[in-house]
């Protein structure tokens, strides 16, 4: 597992390099800024139309291999970008299609790493593992958003670029050497004798074909939406991605906006932000058993936070407040991605995390675009209000309708004569 972390920083701290160089490659050959965000969502679009079969193909095919292969995919995409800006040969164009490439191998890669990831540790420490994951996640954003700058300065674009194609090739190098815990794999191999199997079938019956049989797309997205659990978080998350985690737009605008601050002053609240974001993800790998309920509460806490932070009358009063709303948002993922990547049995994961993949795209996409409207009505202050509101609202509206809906326990008066030499029912019964 401390290998497996390693591997990760350096490939977060490569991947967020040259994501940072690629916005500024594009905007370099075409000036535009909507050419940048037209880049970024055509790398998103496979998430949102492959990432059903990415999931299935986790499932079917040996995780260690395929998050291999598909690491070094990557790398290889990624050293092919840097040959073509070395030789001034990369139009927007290419770029593009190396983008949508790269979208394509992560709706595979996405889901083998964080369950293989999951496979190095015993159950009852897989919320610890992913709450290191967080963090190492939040890390290596930090240090690759530092080393992009650095990088570009004195080496170039397409040294970035072939920085996180070796970053891809050491984790591909280092996954051969990882050993699983021997429980994990024989979960993730067989099918649980509680797995709803048989529920799932067209006509009630097991199929004698097998696990095969168990593994189409058509089977995760019936047992997530047969999930309850799994719906209501799909919906804590997608409100807080639409109208709560766009702080890159909203803060931008209020921090250069009311708060007459610069470029200078958004950045130390971004820096903020990360922090934040760190210490969420220590305080999460505490968890043991994560909930929903936890999952919504902690959202509803950073909504309100966030309502609090609209209001706030200069600089100093938002970094106060930022840093606490960073550490429960924070918290609340690391919950959630626990809930999602345990909650199911251990043959239906990798599909769960597609519908997952896809569901979050969807929000990614949907959220910037609701969320600049909502800024265009009632500005940078009235978004972050009304859209803490939004959140917090619709949590407990959800709270309040399902505890409605908990049948409470009756006992019902039988008119049966009681038989000799048995009590009788009291009212305390």
């Amino acid at each position: 597992m401390r290998w497996w972390s390693v591997a990760n920083f350096v490939s977060n701290a490569g991947t967020w390099m040259q994501l940072t160089v690629q916005n500024l490659l594009v905007l370099q050959i075409t000036g535009s800024a909507a050419a940048t965000g037209l880049s970024m969502s055509v790398q998103a679009a496979p998430g949102l139309l492959m990432s059903l079969a990415g999931g299935a193909a986790v499932d079917r095919w040996p995780r260690k291999l395929t998050a291999a292969v598909s690491q070094a995919l990557l790398g290889a995409v990624a050293f092919l970008t840097a040959v073509l800006v070395a030789v001034d040969q990369l139009n927007l164009g290419v770029l593009m299609a190396l983008a949508a490439v790269t979208g394509l191998i992560a709706t595979v890669d996405g889901p083998a790493c964080s369950l293989l990831g999951n496979d190095l540790v015993r159950t009852e420490d897989v919320p610890s593992a992913i709450g290191v994951g967080s963090l190492v996640h939040n890390a290596g954003r930090l240090a690759g958003a530092a080393l992009a700058g650095i990088t570009v300065g004195f080496l170039g674009t397409a040294a970035a670029y072939a920085a996180n194609g070796f970053s891809f090739l050491f984790v591909a190098c280092v996954i051969p050497f990882l050993r699983p815990v021997h429980k994990a794999v024989r979960a993730a191999r067989t099918t649980p004798p509680a797995a709803p199997r048989t529920a799932l079938g067209k006509d009630g019956s097991r199929d004698a074909g097998g696990a095969d049989q168990d593994m189409t797309v058509r089977q995760g997205v019936v047992y997530f939406m047969r999930r309850p659990r799994l719906v209501a978080l799909a919906g804590i998350t997608g409100l807080s991605a639409v109208f709560g985690r766009n702080y890159g737009l909203t803060l931008a605008v209020l921090v250069t906006g009311p708060l007459a601050g610069g470029a200078g002053a958004f950045g130390t609240v971004s820096t903020v932000l990360a922090v934040g974001g760190i210490v969420g993800a220590v305080l999460g790998a505490r968890l043991r058993k994560p909930s929903v309920r936890l999952v919504g509460t902690l959202a509803a806490a950073g909504a309100l936070l966030q309502v609090v932070a609209g209001f706030s009358p200069s600089l100093a009063v938002l970094l106060v407040l930022v840093l606490p709303m960073a550490v429960v948002e924070s918290i609340s993922d690391t919950a959630g991605t626990t809930v999602l990547q345990t909650d199911p049995p251990a043959h239906m994961r990798g599909r769960v995390l597609g519908v997952w993949g896809t569901i979050r795209t969807s929000w990614g996409l949907a959220g910037p675009p609701a969320l600049g409207l909502l800024m265009e009505l009632a500005g940078a202050r009235g978004a972050l209000v009304s859209g803490g509101l939004i959140i917090a609202g619709a949590i407990g509206a959800g709270f309040v309708f399902r505890r409605r809906r908990t049948t409470a326990t009756v006992i019902v008066r039988t008119e049966q004569p009681v038989l000799a030499g048995q009590p009788s029912l009291i009212p305390a019964a």
